[in-house]
């Protein structure tokens, strides 16, 4: 099955908490702190792998958590990093944030990686907390949350030619032809679902990727038929062959069907229309009228096309077609391909989120404080330890948290709760 659309949620590892530990040793009764850090969690990385070429280990599954990082150790033992989960996609994938819709990654080489969300940091064990007047802090830090996104995944195919025409022209049947690919082949409309690859090589060590993209319609551009599912595989291609049916033994008009497809192409995409097109007119073999085909092929060389009459069927023309797209394929400069590439699906960097903004609301007679860094300070405190309440207290001061307590109208008595902790308030 050919899936080339997924939706999808990671999430980085935390990272290991700090440890608290005192060094306990013979003849050392007073042994200071030596807590180690904890390890990193682990990340969330695509990576590409040429061997793939759909989506469909992302089917089925839709969530992926990595691992977390190891708590630290006595005796200043750092806690290990967690392993990163590498997801393996084909080669042409493209990362967005389903939030914002941004493309955070475009994968074409193989190899590539991108890391789409990040572990969280480890946390400092007690030994980083000793002072001049604290020799013996009986708290550490508790390891930072990992990076959590929902992604979309969409897949364009990674292909040099694109065949494009209207459903049921011959197109599959070219590409079975002129390439070891096996297509599904019958006389009926949308036959082809799913785009094709292929390989043609004519020329020794010039070879070139041919992907049968299936039959557009009109309105496909707004997604009519197959549409959407399929206009952006044409995206990334070098070269277009128009294949067009002139025989007309289907009522079509070859030149009207040429317009109405390059028409969807420029409302789904302008850049696609300015591809350079190769024109097959295919099923020669059953046109009659020899006239037909001259005069369309002279208003197809007026408007600046190359035009190759084939048979599919009976492989004719087609070793002169392909030689010419050969040849054609060498000429076009690739960077301007890519530069349009980037200019369509521009990548944007993963900024750090900015801090959580601390949130403190009053519920009956409850004035509640919440925020990660909140949430990481609590799990950070030794309740039972001095030295830890003032590290606390003066943090939350810091954060601005009891000013805006009292924004709110708290007095003396009432209870504050920080997640699982409740406690009076003083001034």
């Amino acid at each position: 099955m050919f899936v080339d659309k997924a939706k999808i949620f990671l999430k980085g590892g935390k990272g290991g908490n700090g440890a608290v530990s005192f060094r306990k040793e013979k003849y050392v009764p007073a042994g200071g702190p030596d807590g180690g850090d904890g390890g990193r969690g682990g990340s969330v990385i695509f990576e590409v792998d040429e061997g793939l070429r759909t989506l469909m280990d992302f089917r089925y599954k839709k969530k992926y958590l990595a691992d977390s990082g190891e708590n630290g150790k006595a005796k200043k033992m750092f806690g290990k990093d967690a392993k990163d989960l590498i997801l393996r996609v084909p080669p042409g994938t493209i990362v967005r944030d389903e939030e914002t819709g941004a493309v955070i990654a475009d994968l074409t080489e193989n190899k590539q990686r991108a890391v789409i969300a990040k572990g969280g940091k480890g946390g400092k064990g007690n030994v980083h907390y000793t002072t001049s007047t604290r020799q013996a802090p009986n708290f550490a830090e508790a390891g930072d949350y990992g990076e959590e996104r929902s992604v979309i995944l969409e897949l364009k195919l990674l292909a040099d030619v694109g065949l494009v025409g209207f459903p049921n022209v011959g197109k599959s049947t070219l590409l079975s032809v002129v390439t070891k690919a096996n297509p599904k082949i019958a006389n009926y409309h949308f036959t082809t679902i799913t785009p094709n690859l292929g390989v043609v090589e004519l020329v020794q060590n010039k070879s070139f990727v041919l992907a049968d993209i299936p039959g557009l319609i009109e309105g496909a551009h707004e997604g009519i038929g197959l549409g959407h599912e399929f206009l952006r595989h044409v995206e990334r291609t070098k070269l277009l062959i128009h294949v067009l049916d002139i025989s007309g033994i289907e009522g079509r008009d070859p030149l009207e069907d040429f317009d109405k497809i390059n028409n969807e192409l420029e409302r789904f995409n302008p850049k696609l229309a300015s591809r350079q097109q190769v024109i097959a007119a295919n099923k020669i073999d059953l046109l009659d009228d020899k006239e037909k085909y001259k005069e369309f092929e002279q208003i197809m060389i007026d408007r600046g096309y190359k035009v190759f009459p084939i048979s599919a069927a009976t492989n004719t023309g087609l070793r002169e077609l392909m030689l010419y797209v050969t040849e054609l394929l060498d000429k076009i400069e690739v960077e301007s391909i890519v530069e349009e590439i980037e200019t369509d699906h521009k990548v944007y960097q993963l900024e750090k989120k900015e801090k959580e903004e601390l949130i403190i609301r009053k519920e009956d007679n409850l004035y509640i404080v919440e925020g990660k860094s909140i949430e990481k300070l609590v799990y950070s405190t030794d309740f039972n330890d001095i030295d830890s309440i003032r590290r606390f207290q003066s943090i939350l001061k810091k954060k601005g948290a009891f000013d805006k307590l009292k924004e709110l109208g708290i007095e003396d008595g009432d209870t504050v709760k920080i997640y699982d902790i409740e406690f009076e308030y003083y001034d």
